[in-house]
């Protein structure tokens, strides 16, 4: 059986492990929460480097990929400086593959729903495929990069302003302590209404779970949540405020939906390629599988 590992500086309490076949390969999935202990994520990764087949950075990124231009996140890398066999991802191939469908998928499974194609995007920069995909598709896109990056309460509305504040921001975000741009451990359980005009404006409020989350306010009476990393307490919190639909752009598995490095480092394994895919190859053994994003109507 194949193994792969996502050590993860979220919350131990969102802890899971699922044995799935996947290419006719079992495979074993596990996510371990460090609690936002980066030092123990790194003695995770130097115990367990060479004996599974492949690592998912969890509740952290090595990096953002922006329109073809990589940004490192430097503080990122002690958490990692084990890992010297086992081939590690944390999930950029898959956000820049399977979720450049996303806003294709809601629009020809509840395209009639939605009265107005109008988007409210947590952080557009962290992930560009479902930036794109919505940009593509037509919808208005208001991006949250300001206000849940630096918690400054404005609105960015085109790629364009993405680009040129990634370009003046990243290489000084990439310098500063993880914790500082993105909730780990405990925090990641906190939440703290803020930015409800946006929030209210969007028929679609999408990106990273725990940012969605973070600022949501109590009602979100009909609205539709395309995220991932759901838990089944994630689906009941959407579900007592009024969501509609939850869209998770990764297959639910026993009850949640994993993070995009978790199933890139699926993928890996199954592979048997020993090594980081390509976006390429990626994009084949998504459609070998008939992976797509998934549909919950929640009331």
């Amino acid at each position: 059986m194949k193994r792969a590992v996502s050590v993860s500086l979220g919350s131990s309490k969102r802890d899971k492990s699922v044995e799935v076949e996947l290419l006719g390969e079992m495979v074993r999935i596990e996510r371990i929460g460090t609690d936002g202990d980066m030092e123990k994520a790194a003695q995770l990764y130097k115990e367990l480097d060479g004996e599974v087949d492949a690592f998912g950075v969890g509740g952290a990124d090595l990096g953002v990929l922006i329109d073809r231009k990589w940004y490192p996140l430097y503080s990122v890398q002690p958490m990692v400086r084990f890992v010297k066999k086992t081939p590690l991802v944390d999930g950029a191939g898959i956000k820049n593959t399977l979720e450049n469908g996303l806003a294709p998928f809601i629009d020809s499974q509840i395209g009639d729903y939605l009265k107005e194609k109008k988007v409210f995007i947590t952080l557009g920069a962290d992930r560009w495929g479902l930036t794109t995909s919505f940009l593509n598709a037509g919808y208005e896109c208001v991006f949250g990069d300001l206000m849940f990056g630096l918690g400054l309460p404005f609105a960015l509305h085109s790629a364009r302003g993405l680009k040129t504040l990634a370009a003046i921001m990243m290489p000084i975000a990439g310098r500063l302590p993880f914790d500082w741009i993105y909730p780990t451990g405990e925090k990641q359980e906190v939440r703290d209404p803020k930015w409800e005009r946006y929030y209210q404006w969007g028929s679609v409020i999408a990106g990273d779970c725990h940012y969605v989350k973070r600022h949501m306010p109590n009602r979100l009476e009909g609205k539709v949540i395309a995220t991932n990393t759901t838990t089944s307490e994630d689906v009941e919190l959407f579900r007592s405020m009024g969501v509609k639909y939850l869209v998770t752009t990764s297959p639910v598995m026993d009850g949640r939906s994993f993070g995009a490095n978790m199933l890139e480092a699926a993928l890996v394994a199954v592979s048997g390629k020993g090594r980081v895919l390509e976006n390429a190859e990626l994009k084949e053994l998504l459609d070998q599988l008939g992976i797509q994003p998934q549909l919950q109507e929640l009331n």
